[in-house]
């Protein structure tokens, strides 16, 4: 038989219980569950109560900039741009002597040295080298599909022969050969300096000249020009520009394109799989583009002003402002900074993804 007394206490218990809400959460509970969210719902919790918004600064992740390297004419001082925080950074990079930049993914650069035809991996913030067989490099294109520490790393190197015919080079850290193998394509595909292969959900992508879509499966050595027509250059834009002015990237497998034109804003275009199609894009969604002939980079979660924008390589005003277009405000920041990307040195920069420490190895 329960008394008067505890009947009261019980009832008084149970209503301070019921008067808790998601806000009275203990402390250690509430950053453990923020701290587990991804930054766009860290960003939706913020915004419930005064304290959540004081967690969630407090255990919110941004993720790194890359960093906008300069290959310079001559020497071995390189500089290294970090848009987010408007400063460079310089670094004596000897190993690169007589090298040329191909591509840069993960933090790592694939370079070519044209005295001796050496190809080689090196990561310029632990000088870290990775050689590859020998290789007589021309008008290829290169890339490769991750970091070569991992098993699963592949280099691809593409040149087209005849409009009908590509040659596609493979190898791997650890190959004593590349394997070369000339491809048919029932489409026509003429292969560019100015446009890179993109690894994109285990298979990469080429871009023709004018646009056309290659694909080339590395565990099947299978090779195809997609059925998907170029996007229509707008009457507005320079066909020039169209062909050369224009940077693909890949970002959570979506495929994307930047076109670029010296007097219209920049185009974004979407590859649609299942419909063989490119759609523009009125917006990237947050996603931020870094755009360079070596190779371009997306990345998200970065610092607000960053966002939903397309970074250029080439900064003003003595390193304080990188050039970037932002869709938010439909503008080139700084103004007037249209500039014919088709007709910048292909091979005066790339952009590179530095570890989160990288300041304590210059």
């Amino acid at each position: 038989m329960v008394n008067g007394d505890e009947r009261t206490a019980s009832e008084d218990g149970k209503g301070r219980l019921e008067l808790q809400t998601w806000s009275d959460l203990p402390l250690e509970l509430l950053e453990l569950i923020l701290s587990n969210l991804t930054f766009e719902d860290n960003v939706r919790a913020s915004v419930v109560c005064k304290r959540w918004h004081k967690v969630a600064i407090s255990v919110r992740v941004m993720n790194q900039s890359p960093w906008l390297m300069y290959i310079p004419k001559s020497g071995c001082l390189y500089e290294f741009y970090d848009p987010s925080e408007r400063k460079i950074h310089s670094l004596e990079l000897p190993e690169l002597r007589g090298c040329r930049v191909c591509y840069t993914k993960q933090g790592w650069l694939l370079l070519y040295r044209r005295r001796n035809h050496l190809v080689f991996f090196f990561n310029p913030f632990t000088r870290e080298t990775i050689n590859l067989p020998s290789y007589e490099l021309a008008y290829e294109i290169m890339a490769f599909s991750c970091a070569p520490t991992s098993t699963n790393c592949v280099v691809f190197s593409i040149k087209h022969v005849h409009p009908t015919v590509v040659a596609i080079s493979t190898c791997h850290p650890g190959a004593s050969e590349w394997t070369i193998v000339n491809h048919r394509n029932r489409l026509p595909f003429v292969s560019s300096i100015w446009d890179k292969p993109v690894f994109c959900s285990g298979l990469f992508y080429c871009l023709s000249l004018t646009g056309w879509l290659g694909v080339y499966d590395p565990g099947r050595r299978y090779w195809k020009v997609l059925a998907v027509p170029p996007p229509r250059c707008p009457e507005n834009f320079f066909v020039k520009n169209w062909w050369k002015g224009k940077f693909m990237t890949e970002h959570n497998g979506d495929l994307l394109v930047v076109y670029t034109s010296q007097n219209k804003n920049p185009m974004i275009y979407k590859l649609y799989r299942s419909e063989l199609a490119w759609k523009e894009m009125e917006s990237l969604r947050g996603v931020t583009i870094f755009a360079s002939f070596l190779s371009s980079l997306s990345g998200a979660n970065l610092p607000g002003i960053m966002r939903n924008s397309v970074y250029f390589s080439k900064f003003r005003f003595f390193g304080k402002r990188c050039i970037s277009y932002s869709f938010d405000d439909c503008r080139y920041y700084p103004r007037k900074q249209q500039y014919d990307w088709g007709e910048q040195p292909p091979f005066e920069n790339i952009w590179i993804e530095p570890p989160r420490h990288a300041l304590s190895s210059i």
